[in-house]
């Protein structure tokens, strides 16, 4: 029983993130299509199936274009710490926007480097992104210099292990956090170049 419940649960959790997200697309198409088919309707005397998905769309790329200028990068700046200030809304806002910039190409600091580590057993291999330095009371309650490393699972790396890893465990890889997420999302299909080109 405890075999079955375990394996539930690591088929939920992989799940839940792709099912979210779908749910959220659906009800936000939805919820357009149906606010601007009744005022569609109303004006015109018919309906136009679609409409909400295709103004979702572009008001998705109308704020795309928005924060890709000076201007625009001010202003959303403002409304995230707004976000950020409110007192229910924060930890959740806060817990989403590190998720999104750990994997946006944008932010490529959050992850310092790719290594491999033995993981989940000897002689096995995981490729892993490095995060930073254990520090405070996890680096003190060992003798040892552990290295926080995060592993991703395949094909959804937004989930996967925080380990604590001494430093010379790791084996320093040269791919970049780009070409490793392409690795690891396309579950070892797409391989960067190697050796690199001089």
């Amino acid at each position: 029983m405890n075999r079955i419940r375990r394996i539930f649960i690591a088929g939920l959790l992989f799940l839940l993130p792709t099912l979210i997200t779908l749910y959220l697309l659906i009800f936000l198409f939805t919820s357009v299509d149906s606010i601007f088919n009744n005022l569609f309707s109303h004006f015109f005397d018919q309906t136009l199936p679609g409409l909400g998905f295709l103004l979702t769309i572009a008001f998705i790329f109308g704020v795309g274009l928005l924060a890709t200028n000076v201007l625009g990068a001010k202003i959303i700046s403002q409304i995230e710490k707004t976000f950020a200030g409110l007192p229910v809304v924060k930890p959740v806002y806060a817990a989403i926007r590190q998720i999104i910039d750990a994997f946006s190409g944008d932010r490529k600091n959050i992850f310092e480097s790719v290594a491999m580590v033995e993981y989940p057993r000897k002689g096995m291999y995981a490729i892993g992104f490095i995060t930073g330095k254990g520090a405070g009371e996890v680096q003190e309650k060992t003798a040892q210099d552990v290295q926080a490393v995060f592993i991703p699972t395949t094909p959804n790396p937004t989930s996967g292990f925080l380990l604590l890893i001494p430093k010379e465990q790791l084996m320093p890889l040269e791919m970049t956090v780009e070409e490793a997420l392409k690795l690891i999302i396309s579950g070892g299909v797409v391989v960067p170049d190697w050796p690199r080109p001089q």
